[in-house]
């Protein structure tokens, strides 16, 4: 057994060390920025993913927003999208990252986005600005990323089985909550059925989505069908209690792209001018918490750490607590700590970070109830004493 997990825990390393694992953050803004309050005295430290929830939190106008990911792909994302505010058309932008396909994506990328890049960017989309041509099976920029590949492997999938491909866009453009519930409860069975759930349950399916051998024990655990039943239980909160007029997580990888009516903010006509304004408040850093943390010591406002610390619960607690004690080492009276986990009670808190915080409980569990994404079971605002 234990060679069989080292060898699953290989897979997910190489995954995650030579790919773009995500070209779209899968945790929802809207509840995030309720939940932090942030403003102009604001100092955030937060995982990169793709960038796009950083670019959310700038609309409230942050001081500085720290951007942190060891793997460099996802930095060279939010580094192009920081040239494209920079230095494209609001038209450009929204063909690149709206569209996900840009006309002439090479001359593009060459003339106007490229100079205004760091080398480790330049360096990696030199490779891949051929993700924008939209020439190839993939013709999305969305369908590109080990995220995007399972993206578009399900949605070719989807399209073999035109009803019922049919029937997920009527749910998507139901009028009705009451609408969308039938619908969706008509089809779940049919999106559930025993071959995705085959395909869901492998562990390099859940390594392309960024879950780790950690979390999908979790799933085994707690659901008779492993990870097919945990993510069964996600969309049907998502599909039945939450309105998917403004999905734009779900809907964009059926679609391979976003609309004008259904997008993340960053992609709004009405924020471009004001994100231009402040993009340089973003900066990334390729590196751990720990290390950004040790080389930037400072009183930060803002901790914003995704699921990551169930990954280092189940590997390292040392490198956990280090990491906690660098956190409140470097947080002032009041700082928020914001973290999500595949677990639906979090046991891995060391004893002095619960001397050292508290934990915000109303707000969080009405915005848990809100998220139109739904795939972690549980949601944290820590809060420093």
């Amino acid at each position: 057994m234990k060679g069989i997990n080292d060898l699953r825990d290989w897979v997910f390393r190489q995954v995650h060390t030579k790919n773009l694992v995500y070209n779209t953050c899968w945790e929802d803004p809207r509840c995030d920025r309720q939940l932090l309050q942030l403003n102009r005295d604001s100092e955030v430290v937060m995982i990169t993913s793709a960038g796009c929830n950083a670019l959310d939190y700038l609309l409230d106008d942050p001081k500085k927003i720290n951007c942190i990911d060891m793997n460099p792909r996802q930095n060279a994302l939010l580094e192009l999208k920081k040239s494209s505010f920079h230095n494209a058309t609001y038209a450009e932008h929204w063909a690149m990252f709206g569209d996900g396909v840009m006309a002439d994506a090479e001359v593009q990328y060459q003339q106007k986005l490229r100079n205004s890049l760091p080398d480790f960017a330049v360096e990696y989309w030199d490779e891949n600005w051929k993700y924008f041509n939209g020439k190839g099976i993939r013709k999305s920029f969305y369908h590109f990323s080990t995220s995007g590949t399972l993206a578009w492997i399900f949605n070719k999938y989807l399209k073999t089985r035109k009803k019922l491909y049919r029937q997920i866009k009527q749910m998507f453009d139901a009028t009705s909550l009451e609408e969308q519930t039938k619908i969706y409860n008509r089809i779940e069975g049919k999106i559930a059925n025993k071959l995705v759930e085959f395909v869901v349950n492998r562990h390099l399916t859940m390594s392309m989505v960024g879950v780790p051998r950690s979390q999908q024990l979790l799933f085994a655990k707690k659901y008779e069908r492993g990870a097919m039943g945990f993510i069964q239980e996600c969309l049907r909160k998502v599909f039945t209690q939450i309105p998917t007029h403004d999905n734009y997580f779900y809907r964009l990888y059926l679609d391979g792209k976003y609309t004008k009516t259904c997008c993340p903010s960053y992609l709004e006509e009405q924020n471009f001018a004001v994100l231009k304004e402040r993009i340089d408040q973003i900066q990334t850093h390729t590196c751990t918490i720990s290390a950004f943390l040790k080389d930037n010591p400072g009183k930060y406002s803002h901790f914003i750490l995704l699921d990551h610390q169930d990954w280092l619960a189940a590997n390292s607690i040392p490198v956990l607590e280090e990491e906690w004690q660098l956190i409140l080492a470097n947080s002032r009276p009041g700082t928020r700590i914001l973290l999500r986990s595949a677990a639906h009670q979090v046991d891995f808190f060391p004893q002095f970070v619960l001397d050292a915080v508290e934990f915000e409980q109303e707000l969080t569990a009405k915005t848990h109830v809100e998220d139109r994404v739904g795939t972690y079971a549980s949601v944290y605002l820590a809060i420093v004493k």
